[in-house]
Order: C-alpha cells, then structure tokens, then sequence
C-alpha cells in the first residue's frame, strides 16, 4: 500500500465526511462514480463560535443528501444563512435551488444564471457572514466559472474541481480553457506561496495537507500530457478520439469521453500558440 505521504498534496486518512479544519466540515454526498470519485464534498464553513454558516456546494438534488446537510449544522448548533457554488456543474450545483428554498437563503455564484438573490460572486469579494473570512479566489479553467475559496485563518482554500483530493481534473472543453487553467494553477500556487495556504477542501476525494506540493504535481502534470498531445499529433493522430486511443491507452476506458473533453482543450492551447496546424475543431 502507497504511503499518503508519499501521493501528490499527502492525502489525509480516515473517513472523508466531518471536520476538515477549525472551521470547515465535510458532508459527503452519496453520488459516488468514476468522474466524482467518493462523491461530492459539500462544506459547511463557519466561524467556531458563530451560530451562522455558509455551505459551498450543496450536491446534486438529492434530497437525503441536503437534509443531511442541514441537520450537521444544526446539531453544531449552526443555522445556514448562505450558499455558494465553486461552479455550476450538477454534481455540485444542481441542489442548490431546493436547498436554497430548504434553508430560506440565497445562492450567490459567478453564473447570473445560478445565482438566487441580487449578488454575485467576483474577484475581490470577501464572505463575511457571521464573522467569517472567506476570500472568492476566480479560477476559471474547468469550467469557465469556476471559483476557489481562501480561508486565511485556517491556512485553507476549497478549490471545487480545480484541484481534487485524489488524480487530476479534467478541463471541459470548450467552456473549459487550459491556458485559463494553468493560470489559475499558477495563482492558487501563489497562495501556497505568498499566503500560506497549505490545506486544500477538495470538491471530490480526501483533503490534501500539502497545497503546494499538489499544485506543482498538477502544473507538471498538464506539462507533461500537453508534451504527449503534441507528440501524438506530430505522429499522425490528428483527431481528439485518436489522441486519447494514444495518450490514455493505459487509462480506464470509461474515462475517455472526459479525457477527450482535456486533449479537445488541449489541442486548442496548441493551436492557439501556434505549436500545431489544423481543423480549429479537431
């Protein structure tokens, strides 16, 4: 067995659902799959003597789930009073509205078209619901709206898809843009680096106690697979579905499909930085 120490970000052990850090708990959602890994983390952050919590990420619709969520927080004796989403996909968001109706709280996101209530969520905005900091850190690149969330006093980010608590993340294509993602990569290293960040609250899979260290693995990572893309074009795979028989021969077949979506986004970065020539929709 594979030390954890020893694994990108070093995993932490256990069970995945309850208390994350000082102001972070976990409730794991029952929608476990190959794409979702255990299933869908929903966090409910909050000051640890403030009767008000936030919850990033309410799941899918499943209404066991969001009843569960509710009732974590009240046996801490936390009243819900706002939800957020990293981003829009089902699996994080497509709860959201009934929990919004559930808990009588709005729904704030960089999507207008996720939001319940008049306020968004940007670059520069800071939640401060019952005493809370929890900086809104834009991350665009698995989706284009998706967010991360700095939580300074616990030296913490919740980083939805952006970064997972175990393998890589697929960047979905077209909405998704690697050149977006890598960025943001490079930004929430910056956090590692310049904030302290050391712990990531993944959308998906265990926490990971060493940030810097997974962003680095998933920044060579993306170098390393955008080097076999190329490669693979230059030899004559020149569609998406002939890069992926290439590239991810060793990989799960079920997985192809978003790994098409990743090589799609990555043939674009080629072609956009002049590195391949070809069809724009490959």
């Amino acid at each position: 067995m594979t030390d954890a120490a020893a694994l990108p970000g070093q995993p932490r052990g256990g069970a995945l659902s309850g208390p994350a850090t000082a102001r972070a708990v976990n409730v794991l959602a029952p929608n476990a799959s190959a794409m979702t890994l255990d299933g869908t983390n929903t966090w409910i952050v909050s000051e640890p003597d403030s009767e008000l919590a936030v919850v990033v990420d309410p799941g899918p619709l499943d209404e066991g789930h969001l009843s569960a969520v509710v009732a974590t927080a009240e046996r801490a004796g936390k009243r819900i009073a706002l939800t957020v989403l990293t981003h829009g996909h089902p699996d994080h968001a497509e709860g959201a509205a009934r929990f919004a109706a559930m808990t009588h709280t709005q729904v704030r996101a960089l999507d207008p078209a996720l939001r319940l209530g008049d306020e968004g969520l940007a670059a520069g905005n800071v939640i401060t619901t019952g005493g809370l900091e929890m900086r809104v850190v834009p991350t665009p690149g698995h989706t284009g709206d998706s967010l991360c969330f700095h939580l300074p006093a616990d030296r913490a980010v919740l980083t939805g898809d952006t970064v997972l608590g175990r393998g890589t993340t697929l960047v979905a294509h077209p909405d998704g843009r690697l050149g977006d993602y890598l960025d943001s990569l490079r930004r929430l290293r910056s956090l590692t680096v310049d904030d302290g960040v050391h712990t990531v609250l993944p959308g998906h899979g265990p926490v990971l106690e060493d940030a810097q260290g997974v962003v680095e693995f998933y920044l060579a990572h993306r170098a390393n697979r955008l080097a076999q893309v190329e490669t693979a074009v230059e030899n004559g795979h020149r569609t998406a579905s002939e890069v992926v028989a290439h590239v991810y021969a060793g990989v799960d077949r079920s997985l192809w499909p978003a790994a098409e979506l990743s090589v799609r986004a990555q043939l674009a970065y080629l072609r956009e930085h002049g590195l391949i020539q070809g069809r724009d929709d490959f």
